[in-house]
C-alpha cells in the first residue's frame, strides 16, 4: 500500500477568552494555583456563533486552503468533534460535506472523547489501506465542552481547563510528506461512568429540578476512587501508548523529536517529558489555550511548525487521553519522505 501522509492542518480559535484570573474569581482557587499548577494563563471560550460543527468547518476551510486542493477531490469526511454540537441527534460530517462543497465525499462521525483525533487517524489510515477508492480524507470537528463546566464544583477542578475551538487534518494516500506511521490505543472501562453529565440521557432526562441541581453539567461521581485508580494507571498508560506506537513504527523512544501532547496540569506534562528523556523544547505546553479536547494535538502541531520546533526527518508523536478512559498515540515521520 502507498503511504498515508498529512498534507495540511487547520485550526480555528474563538476570539473570546477566560483568563486564569477569571477562573480564580469564579472558582475561589488562588490565581497562582490556576496559572502555575493547573497551567491555565487563558483559554478560548465560544462566542455567539462558535457552534461545534461550525468551528470544525472553519478549521477545515483553513486546511483545504493550505493544501491547495479542490473540495471535490475529498473522498471521505470523518467528523472528529464532540457529540455536544448544534443538535442532539445529528451527523455533523454530512453538514460539513455540504458547507465545504465536498459533494463527491461521504461522511460519518466518530467519538472517543479527547482521544478522538488519534483514533480517527488510525481509522482513516486503515480505511485508505483497505479501499482503493479513498485517496483523500478530511478529519475535522469542533469542541466546546467548556459549556458543561461548573466552576463552583470542586470535583471537576481538573477540567477547569476545558475550552473551545476547531481543528482539521487532511490526509492523502501517496503523499510524499508527513507519513502517518503506527498508532496504539488503550481503553479501560473501569472508568466508564466516573465522569458524566448526569441529566440529559435516557437514565435521567432533563427536568426543571435537574437544571436547578446543575445535573446537566459535568460531574465526577466517585472522585476519591477515580483519583486512586487513575494514579495507578494514567501516567503509565500515557507512556505505554507512546512507546508502543513508536516501537510498532520501527523506532524507539530515544528517536522521538517532538511530542504533541494534550493540555494537562503542569506536573503531569513535565513527568511525561522527563520519563521519555525529552526537553521542554521538544513539546509545547498549551497554557495559553487550555484543553480544547481532541483538537490539542492538531493545535500543538500547528504551533510547533510556526515556531520551527519540527524539522525535516523528525519523528513526531501525538498523544491523547480521553474520559472513559482512553489513551492513544500516533507516530508521524515529518517532512519530505519521497526518498
Amino acid at each position: 500500500m502507498q503511504s498515508v501522509g498529512i498534507i495540511s492542518t487547520g485550526i480555528y480559535i474563538p476570539n473570546d477568552f477566560l483568563t486564569g484570573e477569571d477562573i480564580s474569581r469564579m472558582s475561589g482557587i488562588p490565581k497562582e494555583i490556576v496559572e502555575k499548577k493547573l497551567g491555565i494563563l487563558k483559554k478560548p471560550i465560544p462566542g455567539p456563533d462558535d457552534h461545534t460543527c461550525e468551528m470544525g468547518i472553519k478549521a477545515a476551510r483553513e486546511a483545504i486552503k493550505k493544501a491547495k486542493i479542490d473540495p471535490l477531490d475529498i473522498d471521505l469526511i470523518i467528523y472528529i468533534g464532540e457529540e455536544h454540537k448544534e443538535y442532539p441527534l445529528w451527523t455533523a460530517a454530512i453538514k460539513m460535506q455540504q458547507e465545504l462543497g465536498a459533494v463527491n465525499a461521504w461522511g460519518f462521525d466518530v467519538a472517543m472523547r479527547c482521544g478522538t483525533t488519534i483514533m480517527a487517524l488510525k481509522v482513516a489510515k486503515n480505511m485508505m489501506k483497505s479501499d482503493d477508492s479513498i485517496k483523500t480524507v478530511l478529519l475535522a470537528g469542533g469542541y466546546r465542552n467548556v459549556d458543561f463546566i461548573d466552576y463552583e464544583n470542586p470535583r471537576t477542578r481538573f477540567m477547569y481547563n476545558l475550552g473551545a475551538g476547531g481543528g482539521a487534518i487532511l490526509l492523502q494516500r501517496g503523499a510524499q510528506k508527513n507519513h502517518v506511521l503506527e498508532s496504539h490505543i488503550i481503553t479501560d472501562g473501569a472508568f466508564s461512568e466516573d465522569v458524566v453529565v448526569v441529566a440529559g440521557g435516557t437514565k435521567n432526562p432533563i427536568t426543571k429540578e435537574a437544571l436547578e441541581q446543575k445535573l446537566n453539567m459535568l460531574d465526577v461521581l466517585d472522585p476519591e476512587g477515580m483519583k486512586q485508580r487513575l494514579e495507578e494507571k494514567s501516567m503509565q498508560n500515557f507512556l505505554k501508548v507512546i512507546r508502543t506506537a513508536v516501537e510498532k513504527s520501527g523506532y524507539t523512544e530515544k528517536d522521538i523529536d517532538y511530542l504533541g501532547i494534550l493540555h494537562m496540569k503542569k506536573s503531569a506534562h513535565d513527568y511525561v517529558l522527563k520519563e521519555l528523556g525529552l526537553s521542554e523544547e521538544q513539546s509545547i505546553y498549551l497554557n495559553e489555550y487550555g484543553h480544547i479536547g481532541q483538537m490539542d494535538q492538531i493545535l500543538s502541531l500547528e504551533i510547533a511548525e510556526k515556531k520551527g520546533k519540527i524539522k525535516e526527518g523528525d519523528l513526531v508523536v501525538l498523544v491523547s487521553a480521553g474520559i472513559g478512559y482512553a489513551w492513544g498515540a500516533t507516530a508521524i515521520k515529518w517532512g519530505d519522505c519521497s526518498c
